[in-house]
């Protein structure tokens, strides 16, 4: 669903969702966004129906949802809420049964929900809360309303550059045996997100499907929530430890249009075959850079290893204990 009129403009860290969209007439289309009762969510969405596409939100908290959609562009029928908890997934299967039954398709599915460094707890289910939260919930979510997906549709994961601080652990995704620290477990649900990107992108790209996960930049959201004083503080040394790298890229918060720029631009505006299966930050595929410690930028090749995607495919199909096709 590539938007011709703006592929040919140059887009980076400071576009807004408005720009990256200008000119772009999705009427006809249908969207689900998950996360749509604070920040990134409420944005993309918001961008979205602006431009005429219908849009289910998914979101925990549907009275939150409606506060926030509502003050963010007024009562609109192009807007449709659904609960969903990724933390459950009784929640999670029952609202992708309710879509299932439903029987309307999808243009775009974008995975804007998660946590980030949450003390250490675990789902409904019993999994580590970020990896169960941010990955487990979306791969059973998502696989489960795939057939809903029409040709030329995508999918869109919210990941991060926090994918930098730790690979998957597929020995013990739950912190059974190693020491709980909530950057490291973070670190590893967003690695997830974008190994899930590339195997169902490979999975489903024959039915002209395409999958991309995006690191949207550093923005003052609602997802800081969890974070305690020690998280906090590490994540002040890491910023500044970056600071003195010579040559350093000064770091700046996005607004939060800013930041929901990328998710609309690799679903709607990137080429297909550029985006897909890849990691793209600041409106552009991210350049992969394979480096100790933390970067601002670019993606880590563990996070793109198509034999890793495919194991931690297998895993998370044997913790959710479900198969799918």
């Amino acid at each position: 669903m590539t938007a011709a009129i703006t592929a040919t403009k140059a887009f980076g860290a400071t576009s807004t969702t408005d720009e990256v969209l200008e000119g772009v007439n999705l009427a006809g289309k249908r969207v689900l966004v998950t996360g749509v009762s604070a920040g990134l969510g409420v944005e993309t969405a918001r961008s979205l129906a602006a431009h005429g596409a219908e849009v289910v939100g998914a979101a925990r908290d549907l009275g939150k949802a409606k506060g926030a959609t509502e003050k963010a562009f007024g009562k609109t029928n192009g807007l449709t809420l659904m609960e969903l908890d990724l933390a459950s997934l009784a929640s999670v299967r029952a609202a992708a049964d309710r879509l299932v039954a439903d029987g309307r398709r999808f243009d775009l599915v974008i995975c804007n929900a998660g946590v980030m460094a949450t003390p250490f707890g675990k789902t409904a289910d019993g999994f580590e809360t970020q990896f169960g939260t941010n990955h487990l919930g979306h791969f059973t979510f998502v696989n489960r309303i795939a057939s809903l997906m029409r040709p030329g549709a995508r999918l869109v994961n919210l990941s991060s550059a926090g994918h930098q601080m730790s690979d998957v652990d597929l020995d013990d995704p739950n912190f059974d045996r190693t020491p709980y620290d909530p950057w490291a477990a973070y670190g590893r649900s967003k690695t997830a997100n974008i190994l899930f990107a590339v195997e169902f992108d490979r999975r489903h790209q024959e039915r002209g499907i395409r999958a991309a996960a995006v690191h949207p930049g550093g923005i003052q959201t609602e997802l800081g929530r969890h974070l305690d004083e020690d998280a906090r503080r590490r994540l002040t040394e890491i910023v500044e430890e970056l600071a003195r790298r010579p040559g350093a890229r000064a770091f700046s918060y996005k607004s939060i249009p800013q930041g929901a720029a990328t998710s609309v631009w690799a679903a709607v505006v990137g080429k297909a075959d550029e985006v897909g299966g890849r990691y793209c930050e600041d409106c552009h595929v991210a350049e992969t850079i394979d480096a100790e410690g933390f970067t601002i930028t670019g993606v880590r090749p563990y996070a793109l290893d198509p034999e890793h995607a495919k194991a931690l495919w297998a895993k998370s199909e044997a913790m959710v204990g479900e198969r799918f096709a």
